[in-house]
């Protein structure tokens, strides 16, 4: 089963936990707030406005926040790709769309080979140790606007304002207000509003992840320390290194716009969630999701501080044989 398919079943599974515990009177609660009886978790956006809002240090949110982090360290935003239901709610814009705005498929791309340019060949004669994560970026947007934004207005207002609209709570909300009116024919105003503002959150303003969500905001930080499930790139497969001749389908697959063969031209790789998109979308199956990094030629490839690669020290061999390929 390819990981687009993955991606779409377990949050779904999830949604139906959920929804099944709701209706047979034994809740575990949404993504939001989760657990079982006296063992719970909240989301970190919600443990850190919790304390804000109340102004102390809560053991049960610092708790949770610790969790969240550590989570975030080892899998980065794996969580916004494989278990967050907004993707899956999002996509529904897409009944709305025509036919007409659908891009066209490229499939037969490779048939007419382009050269890469010389800031293309320039990066892979700097890098060739298959990292695909050698260049900073700044990864400061209006997400992290946002972001404090919402953690101010907590501080201020005493509450969690953001709370209100996280359009994970309202997926869930969505769930359980469709088998109050189907059960129990509870009905109330909202059952309008709570999807209606769904919709107008994740469906019809269409850049909510990518330009809008602390949450991603929060986990772009964190997992600047990520070091684990890195897009790997086997130089001796690549049919950039191979053959000369431009590629680029792991870039054009990435909805975070990151590039693992030239990252200097896309996002910071902090931003990766782990969809492995670009090891699907590799014509030359060359790419790999490393769960710990790898030497090679004697040297640890890392992903460093801000998604710069760092290694032991070379030997004045090695050196000269990276600045010869």
């Amino acid at each position: 089963m390819k990981s687009k398919y993955l991606r779409i079943v377990i949050p779904l599974a999830i949604l139906a936990a959920a929804g099944i515990a709701f209706a047979i009177y034994a809740p575990i609660g949404n993504l939001s707030s989760f657990g079982w009886k006296d063992i719970s978790l909240i989301c970190p956006l919600g443990a850190l406005g919790t304390m804000l809002a109340s102004k102390t240090i809560i053991p049960h949110a610092v708790i949770s926040l610790a969790i969240a982090v550590v989570s975030i360290i080892i899998l980065g935003r794996a969580f916004c790709a494989w278990i967050c239901p907004v993707p899956i709610v999002s996509s529904l814009r897409n009944i709305f769309r025509k036919k007409s705005e659908t891009k066209p498929e490229t499939d037969n791309a490779e048939d007419t080979p382009i050269a890469l340019t010389d800031k293309e060949l320039a990066s892979l004669k700097r890098c060739m140790r298959g990292c695909g994560s050698c260049a900073g970026k700044k990864s400061l947007d209006s997400r992290h606007i946002i972001l404090g934004g919402a953690l101010l207005s907590t501080a201020i207002f005493g509450f969690p304002v953001f709370c209100l609209v996280c359009p994970i709570g309202l997926t869930f909300a969505t769930v359980f207000l469709a088998i109050l009116l189907f059960s129990a024919g509870d009905v109330s105003w909202t059952v309008v509003a709570i999807p209606a503002l769904l919709a107008a959150e994740v469906i019809f303003f269409r850049k909510w992840c990518s330009h809008v969500c602390p949450l991603s905001a929060f986990m772009s930080l964190i997992s600047k320390a990520n070091r684990t499930f890195v897009p790997v790139i086997d130089d001796a497969a690549c049919l950039e290194t191979t053959t000369g001749a431009h590629c680029g389908r792991c870039a054009q697959a990435c909805t975070h716009k990151i590039n693992p063969r030239h990252p200097e031209l896309g996002s910071d790789f902090c931003e990766c969630t782990k969809c492995r998109d670009c090891v699907d979308s590799c014509p030359a199956s060359a790419i790999k999701l490393s769960a710990l990094p790898k030497k090679r030629d004697g040297r640890v490839v890392l992903t460093g501080e801000n998604g710069v690669c760092g290694e032991t020290s070379l030997s004045a061999t090695e050196k000269s044989g990276t600045a010869e390929r």
